[in-house]
């Protein structure tokens, strides 16, 4: 059995696939792997998310699984964080242990009630001002976190 990548970026059904492409790209970057829970909003062959990967892909450890419940028994993460505008929890306020699990939802839909309602005590948010923007770009998002994540760990050496 493969061992548990300490980095995860997991994206609920993504449908931007240049995000995709940009978030393999930081995953190329940083070592993490990229979880993928389907349906995806584009076929994987897609030029533009090739395109935004650029040829970094054959260097991310890319996962996908058929549904949320499928991520969750094959990985069975006990680490596991996601974002979304409207916590309360700030996502510098967490402590991340690894493995770590940084779940994002659909750039259209975000994360369904479902799984806010099932991991309630697991939802960050990043400080913007949404009274003027409805979210950040999910790339960029999830660079923000994952770095925060390789900040406490001092992992940045690593990187180099």
């Amino acid at each position: 059995m493969k061992e548990k990548n300490s980095l995860n970026i997991v994206l609920y059904q993504p449908v931007i696939p240049q995000n995709t492409g940009s978030i393999a790209r930081l995953c190329a970057c940083t070592g993490a792997s990229l979880h993928l829970i389907h349906p995806l909003g584009f076929q994987v062959d897609d030029a533009s998310l090739k395109r935004a990967g650029l040829d970094y892909w054959p260097f991310v450890d890319v996962n996908h699984h058929e549904s949320w419940e499928a991520f969750v028994a094959k990985e069975e993460p006990k680490h596991l964080t996601l974002y979304t505008k409207f916590a309360t929890m700030h996502y510098t306020t967490h402590r991340y242990e690894t493995p770590t699990y940084l779940v994002f939802g659909s750039e259209t839909k975000g994360l369904p009630p479902e799984i806010h309602k099932t991991y309630a005590d697991k939802l960050y948010k990043i400080p913007m001002r949404t009274s003027i923007v409805r979210s950040l770009n999910l790339a960029q998002s999830a660079a923000i976190v994952l770095y925060e994540v390789i900040r406490q760990h001092d992992l940045g050496s690593g990187l180099t």
